[in-house]
């Protein structure tokens, strides 16, 4: 399908950028990888009347790592989380979700800003960002300011991102090395996105796990945190009764609605099966 008419233009500075997209009151759009944006303006499901390319902003494309934790430039893609070494130490959980994000192609061109900023529910990035709390740094004409994730999704496709601001970072805390992760997902094929996935990790103390923090992606209008299921591992050792109550809490945890791809009750009953795995996977123990 042909692509809607519109303006173009392609900055070199956030602040170039922001001035741009604030010159259009609201119809303006930034492109990053254009993964999604550009399928939405081929369906008009985005009519905008200027597309702000965010490729050439180069202080958009850093990854540092610090002792306070990790800061992901939003123009940073898929690829260069999955090639940078440093990251599978340093966030090994977001490694292992990347590595779940669609296919190569998509991979090569995606970025971390724009997979935020269009808060698809079933979409990797977001959901770690809620399971990590993460913070967002955006930039607007009002100046920075910084949300956290938990406040940042709002709705299917909906964030609190004004009309004029980008993201500029995504700030994950820092990771400690004895941390305790699992990432598990499912999709009718490979590179889909997620009917249904969970992030969990963990910290030990005594062989007993604190600090646990389990998300779940694809089961609701936005990425969640499942306090229940939290709240069944923490204090314990993870042997298959607390694998078992946290299952059972992330599955009472959510309402998922009936679509195309699943009933809810199925996406209900898949995610505490996701939870399951992935704590498995977490604690070092087999999948029965």
């Amino acid at each position: 399908m042909k692509l809607p008419p519109f303006d173009y233009a392609c900055p070199t500075s956030v602040a170039e950028a922001v001035a741009l997209l604030a010159s259009h009151d609201g119809e303006a759009k930034p492109l990053a990888g254009g993964q999604s944006l550009v399928p939405m303006l081929a369906f008009r499901v985005a009519l905008p009347s200027l597309l702000v390319d965010l490729r050439k902003v180069a202080e958009l494309r850093r990854i540092t790592i610090t002792n306070e934790g990790i800061a992901l430039g939003a123009m940073v893609r898929w690829r260069e989380i999955l090639d940078d070494a440093r990251l599978r130490t340093a966030h090994p959980l977001l490694v292992a979700a990347v590595a779940h994000v669609a296919h190569y192609q998509i991979r090569n061109r995606g970025t971390v800003g724009g997979s935020m900023a269009h808060a698809d529910p079933a979409a990797e990035m977001p959901g770690i960002a809620v399971t990590c709390e993460a913070k967002i740094a955006v930039t607007g004409m009002a100046g920075a300011r910084v949300i956290a994730a938990a406040d940042f999704f709002q709705g299917p496709l909906m964030t609190a991102l004004r009309s004029d601001e980008i993201i500029t970072e995504i700030r994950l805390p820092l990771w400690p090395a004895k941390r305790r992760f699992g990432f598990q997902e499912f999709a009718r094929r490979r590179g889909d996105f997620a009917m249904a996935a969970a992030a969990v990790f963990y910290d030990e103390d005594g062989g007993k796990a604190h600090n646990a923090h389990v998300g779940a992606i694809g089961v609701a209008d936005r990425p969640l945190r499942l306090q229940a299921a939290e709240d069944a591992i923490n204090g314990n050792s993870i042997d298959e009764a607390v694998i078992a109550k946290a299952e059972a809490a992330a599955s009472a945890s959510v309402d998922p609605a009936d679509d195309i791809h699943a009933s809810g009750a199925y996406r209900k009953a898949l995610v505490g099966v996701m939870v399951e795995r992935a704590l498995r996977d977490a604690a070092g123990l087999k999948t029965t």
